[in-house]
C-alpha cells in the first residue's frame, strides 16, 4: 500500500515499486529510464530533496553548494550536456560525500570515475571526461532545471536506482516495500 511519508527513511525504495503504487495517485510523478544517465557513484539507489545549479563548463557553484552540509538532499547539475569537459571529479564527489549528500545528477560529464565508483555517494551523469572545467562563472543555483524528459523542482524529491529516476512534488513512501 503506497502513501506519502511523514517521516523520513534510511532505506531508497525501488523506482519500478515507485511507479507500480504511484503513476496514477494524485502526487504528480515524473520518470525517465536510464537510457540518459550511467551510474558512477558507489551507491546506485539513493533519494532526497532535490537543490539545483545550472552552469556550463564551469563549476565553481557545484563546489561551493557540495561543500555546504547537504542534509540528506541530491545535487542536480545542468550542465547544458556539455561532453567537453567534466563538471563533477573525485574532490568534489568526496565533498557530497563527507557532507551528507545522498546523490548528485549531471546533465554533463564526471572525471575521476575509479575513484567516484568507490566513494558512498550516488553518481549519475551522461559520460566521462578528462578535462576539468573552466573555473570562469559561478553559475545559478536554486533554480529549476528541466533535461533528460523532467524538471527538477528545488524542494521536490527525486528517487535513482539502476532502472531510472523518479520525481515527485512530495515524498513518497512504500509502507508493504520497506
Amino acid at each position: 500500500m503506497a502513501s506519502i511519508a511523514t517521516s523520513s527513511s534510511t532505506s531508497s525504495p525501488a523506482t519500478a515499486d515507485l511507479c507500480d503504487d504511484f503513476v496514477t495517485s494524485p502526487t504528480r510523478l515524473s520518470v525517465a529510464g536510464s537510457g540518459d544517465f550511467r551510474d558512477y557513484g558507489g551507491i546506485k539507489k539513493f533519494h532526497g530533496q532535490i537543490e539545483t545549479v545550472r552552469c556550463f563548463e564551469s563549476n565553481p557553484l557545484v563546489r561551493k553548494t557540495l561543500q555546504e552540509p547537504g542534509n540528506g538532499r541530491v545535487l542536480v547539475v545542468d550542465g547544458g550536456a556539455s561532453t567537453r569537459v567534466a563538471i563533477l571529479g573525485d574532490m568534489l564527489a568526496k565533498f557530497a560525500q563527507d557532507n551528507g549528500w545522498k546523490g548528485i545528477i549531471v546533465n554533463g560529464c564526471i572525471r575521476d570515475s575509479k575513484v567516484i565508483s568507490e566513494l558512498s555517494v550516488g553518481v549519475k551523469a551522461r559520460g566521462t571526461h578528462p578535462l576539468k572545467s573552466a573555473k570562469t562563472h559561478m553559475g545559478e543555483r536554486g533554480i529549476v532545471v528541466a533535461f533528460g524528459g523532467l524538471e527538477f523542482v528545488p524542494g521536490h524529491w527525486l528517487y535513482a536506482d539502476e532502472d531510472g529516476i523518479v520525481i515527485s512534488e512530495e515524498q513518497l513512501k512504500l509502507d508493504s516495500k520497506l
